[in-house]
């Protein structure tokens, strides 16, 4: 039996120093591990518990563990994870299978395909972000792997009516409006995690699957799982989104990234594949 385990990645199973949330008193605070970093700077963390679970999860040779991630490869490939290297990884939202490290060219030929039949092209999406957006609050504009676009904002200065209309011009249009901390994602709609997670379990031979993810970018892949998880923060916690094979943790911030690394863990043991 092989068990495909599909993570998002920022807020979901990593964390900013922005996006920790630790509300304890210092002295019991959890002892962290820097899995990111920038431009000779610290960026990411996870617990070192969560790291330890993670790396025991990864060393079962009968678990695929997929980070699965709207970071293009370049910023995905900053990260370094305990345990052994991901044989899969999904970036770009599901637009790029890395196998090994190496895109897979097929795959992004299927994608490429698909998005010129289904939905808008991207110039015409990003043209109307840059000729509709604030320079007040713009900071910069960015397109991924040439697949989708993102804004990133101040965001306590976005107008609601704004990304309001901007989410009904795009759905016309065969996209998605995804706000996450300070970046506004303007997606195809075609362009999914679970399409790519759903081709790795193909190849992988998965029998079950498990997912975890914070932002409305990730409830298809939670809804295509067999079992998901969602931290209590985050776009999915908002917007109050649930569905019966996914359970809402109580946990927020980085000791939610814990949690469903041990869910996972949990999981995985009571499929037979670990010791409980």
């Amino acid at each position: 039996m092989t068990v495909l385990v599909a993570s998002d990645l920022d807020r979901t199973l990593i964390y900013s120093a922005a996006a920790l949330g630790l509300t304890m008193p210092d002295p019991v605070a959890p002892r962290l591990l820097c899995v990111e970093v920038h431009e000779s700077k610290p960026l990411s963390y996870m617990t070192e518990t969560a790291a330890g679970l993670l790396a025991a999860l990864c060393a079962d040779p009968e678990v695929v563990f997929v980070p699965t991630t709207t970071r293009t490869r370049k910023q995905y490939q900053r990260i370094r994870f305990p345990g052994r290297p991901a044989a899969y990884a999904i970036c770009a939202n599901g637009g790029q299978l890395l196998v090994d490290g190496v895109p897979d060219r097929d795959w992004r030929r299927q994608v490429a395909a698909r998005l010129e039949r289904e939905c808008a092209p991207l110039e015409e999406v990003r043209g109307h972000l840059l000729a509709t957006s604030d320079p007040a609050w713009l900071r910069k504009a960015r397109v991924a792997e040439d697949l989708f676009a993102y804004l990133v904002v101040e965001r306590a200065l976005v107008p609601s009516e704004w990304i309001k209309a901007l989410a009904e011009w795009a759905e016309a249009r065969g996209w998605t409006v995804s706000l996450q901390g300070r970046k506004i994602y303007a997606v195809p709609r075609p362009l999914t995690k679970s399409a790519a997670m759903r081709e790795v379990a193909r190849r992988t031979g998965a029998t079950t699957t498990l997912a975890a993810g914070d932002s409305l970018l990730d409830a298809d892949l939670l809804l295509a799982a067999d079992r998901g998880w969602q931290p209590g923060h985050g776009e999915l916690a908002d917007a109050g989104w649930t569905a019966p094979h996914v359970t809402a943790l109580a946990e927020s911030g980085v000791l939610a990234g814990e949690e469903i690394v041990r869910a996972f863990a949990r999981e995985v043991a009571g499929l037979g594949t670990l010791d409980a």
